[in-house]
């Protein structure tokens, strides 16, 4: 029997991570929420069990999960957990990694500055940093977020906050693999509630991917469909630059167009061309043994778009643009100059504008600098500097 410690308990995990690992079996699952208590209480109620909506499969019980620790109330909990776990695992959306512009630890942050101080950590990086100082016996740290080498940047993190903290590390008993995961899922809707009974049900689709670097420094679960590889970047360029960029395109165009949802976005006659031109233009920049799989994939990515029974919303996608088109968009934007992108970046500087006016707040870590930025006499490479772009301001005027 194993064990597995896994921050952020949001709907991607239950749908991926704690599928997988309850389908492998002979491991269990603590979850940690770095702040709400609303899952761990919503969970807590019916024994930490709860029902994983498979669009075109049916309903099935997730059992793995054995308890739920609130990083707030629980922290002493939550380090005992660091200290026995066999694997930790995280799914903390990019901006919970609390990087700079230029990918490294923002020292400036002031959740890092309050966890350096010692107020007791209340951040990922802030729990590992000061959890693993104690720990000896290997570990293998996972992140699962949708980051560009997301094990090395997780290990960076982590590595220049024990410095600064002055905290002695075990490197050698520690590993970080990278990796990539890929399932579709929404927000829970009262809808989905209603049709599996259960008020913590999450909805996703049958289709799922996880390719993780083979390093490891324990025992890990025999996870089933697992693609364990000695290099994850082909992998996850495949699926940043071309699912997650077009899905991003679609965001932003399709709430500036007044729609609501992927599907709808999707079928739109003026930004479905502009999603397939962009995996194409994304397609010619992966490495060329993945090359003749870009028009299958391609192909597939629509049709999972296109499924309305997901009810995929726009503005969960829209959510932190900020920290996600340095990997969506800016590369094949550098590398291609494509059209497409160009168009999906101006919608989300259009979307930017236009919220700012009306006097919506982003869902954005960096809010306040968009909402700045937006105002500026030179808005576009006010916006463009946020992403690291700015120097491409010239190509998103033309």
């Amino acid at each position: 029997m194993g064990s597995i410690l896994h921050f952020g308990l949001g709907n991607f995990a239950r749908a991926h991570l704690l599928d997988y690992t309850d389908q492998a079996g002979g491991w269990d699952v603590i979850g940690v929420s770095l702040r709400s208590s609303s899952v761990r209480d919503g969970l807590a109620k019916q024994g930490f069990a709860y029902d994983l909506c498979v669009q075109g499969q049916g309903v099935k019980r997730i059992e793995v999960l054995k308890d739920v620790l609130v990083a707030p109330k629980d922290r002493e909990a939550v380090f005992d957990a660091i200290a026995n776990a066999d694997i930790i695992s995280a799914t903390v959306t990019e901006k919970g990694y609390h990087l700079d512009a230029d990918g490294k630890l923002n020292f400036q942050d002031p959740a890092i500055i309050a966890d350096l101080a010692g107020q007791g950590p209340s951040t990922l990086i802030g729990f590992l940093a000061y959890g693993l100082a104690n720990r000896q016996k290997p570990l293998t740290v996972m992140s699962c977020d949708n980051r560009v080498e997301n094990g090395k940047v997780l290990e960076s993190a982590v590595s220049d906050f024990a410095s600064a903290a002055g905290l002695g590390m075990n490197w050698d008993a520690i590993r970080f693999p990278n990796s990539m995961v890929d399932r579709i899922t929404p927000a829970t809707t009262d809808a989905v509630r209603a049709i599996s009974g259960d008020a913590m049900a999450v909805p996703t689709e049958a289709f799922s991917e996880w390719v993780i670097e083979d390093n490891f420094a324990g025992p890990r679960p025999d996870w089933p469909g697992v693609q364990l590889v000695d290099d994850v970047a082909p992998h996850e360029k495949r699926k940043l630059r071309m699912l997650n960029g077009a899905h991003s395109l679609l965001a932003y165009g399709g709430l500036n167009r007044g729609l609501t949802y992927v599907h709808e976005a999707a079928q739109d006659p003026v930004l479905r061309p502009l999603v397939s031109q962009l995996m194409k233009d994304a397609g010619t920049t992966l490495p060329t043994e993945l090359q003749d799989q870009v028009p299958a994939y391609a192909d597939a990515l629509i049709l999972r778009f296109e499924n309305p029974e997901l009810a995929h919303c726009l503005d969960q996608i829209a959510m932190d643009g900020s920290q996600k088109l340095p990997y969506r968009f800016v590369p094949t934007l550098r590398e291609t100059g494509s059209a497409a992108v160009v168009q999906g970046m101006r919608a989300w500087i259009s979307f930017c504008i236009s919220e700012t006016a009306a006097g919506r707040v982003l869902n954005d870590p960096l809010a306040g600098e968009i909402a700045s930025s937006a105002r500026h006499s030179d808005a576009v490479s006010a916006l463009l500097k946020l992403v690291g772009a700015e120097d491409l301001a010239p190509l998103i005027r033309e």
